[in-house]
């Protein structure tokens, strides 16, 4: 895959997307379904979230941390599933991988899906029966494995030599999609008697952000964290396999270690994102294609700007759905499938002679 011309500076890019953030995450805490607040009761609200003021009165204030909470979430969410999707197409060298197409938010659907009917389902939060704090790492752990269950057999589908074939890898993540949309499918069939569980099960096929805890958006910004902690260090050697697994490696890339390192860290982000909100799907496809489009495509930069990206694109479609259409309640997979799969189809089209090449 050939890098790009540098189009626009990343660094312009990169305070485009962050004042892009800001503005959303403003315009998310002033508006909601409940009441809209002034520009200064959203100051007030920040002040009293942060202890330096008095905040706003009685049941403002829990609507102001509320909407908060929705907010972090969705911007953290979009952003591991954009990095998780960015670093899965340097390390396979190929725009169209994405957690999504390849199945692993699929398997980490599944593992969650599994791990909440194990503890009893307590819905959105994620707890034990007495809402013990080992429930959410459980259910991330569950995720986490689910969607390592489904690179296993990705790479040795595609190759997991020497050379990595495009067209295995995307048939395999075909038949991973299949397979764990099938056993979910068993899952939610035998647990459709316990209310609770098959509640749960309902928000983690279509994903959900209503009434997220502090403490999922802590787990998943800590992921996010430790991904963009972590990105720097894999960056360059994405660009050198840019040139082929045999020429990284005479250039002193380690591509198995590469390759195994990429794969942990892209299945932790998406299973950190999967296990705090559900699934949602192709927003590791669109924002680092998109981000590629506009900067030079040195994973140096295209890896922060897909997190950036991938924050506003999920947090930008959940306020703009909620304006434009306040009295629908569209679960945030549903809108990222209605804007992710015209998009794949459009990549597929516009590739189409490099895929008749494959």
């Amino acid at each position: 895959m050939r890098i790009r011309a540098r189009r626009v500076p990343a660094g312009l890019a990169a305070l485009v997307l962050g004042l892009g953030c800001v503005l959303v995450l403003t315009w998310a805490l002033r508006q909601g379904t409940a009441r809209t607040f002034t520009w200064g009761e959203v100051g007030r609200g920040a002040s009293g979230a942060l202890g330096l003021g008095e905040g706003l009165a009685g049941m403002d204030q829990t609507i102001w941390h509320l909407r908060a909470l929705r907010a972090l979430v969705a911007l953290a969410v979009g952003g591991a599933l954009a990095l998780s999707g960015a670093l899965l197409q340097g390390l396979f060298q190929n725009p169209l991988a994405s957690p999504g197409v390849l199945g692993v938010t699929s398997g980490a659907s599944l593992g969650a899906s599994l791990a909440l009917a194990a503890l009893g389902g307590f819905g959105p939060a994620l707890g034990l029966g007495g809402g013990l704090v080992l429930g959410p790492f459980l259910v991330t752990l569950g995720a986490l494995a689910g969607a390592l269950a489904v690179l296993v057999p990705l790479l040795l589908v595609a190759g997991g030599g020497a050379r990595l074939s495009v067209p295995s890898l995307l048939l395999a993540g075909m038949a991973m999609n299949a397979l764990c949309a099938g056993l979910l499918a068993a899952l939610q069939s035998l647990t459709l008697s316990d209310f609770e569980v098959a509640r749960a099960l309902f928000a983690w096929a279509f994903g959900t952000l209503d009434d997220r805890s502090a403490a999922q958006a802590g787990l998943v910004w800590g992921a996010l964290l430790l991904g963009g902690a972590a990105a720097p260090f894999v960056a360059r050697e994405l660009d050198l396999l840019a040139g082929g697994e045999e020429d990284a490696a005479a250039l002193g890339v380690p591509v198995r270690a590469l390759r195994l390192a990429v794969l942990l860290l892209a299945a932790l982000l998406a299973a950190a994102a999967v296990a705090v909100v559900g699934q949602i799907l192709f927003v590791g496809l669109i924002v680092p294609h998109l981000v590629r489009l506009v900067v030079n495509g040195a994973h140096r930069a295209l890896l922060p700007l897909s997190a950036l990206g991938g924050g506003l694109l999920v947090l930008g479609a959940d306020v703009l759905q909620r304006a434009c259409l306040p009295g629908v309640d569209l679960r945030p997979g549903v809108v990222m499938s209605l804007l992710g799969a015209p998009f794949f189809l459009a990549l597929l089209v516009a590739r189409r002679r490099e895929l008749s090449a494959w």
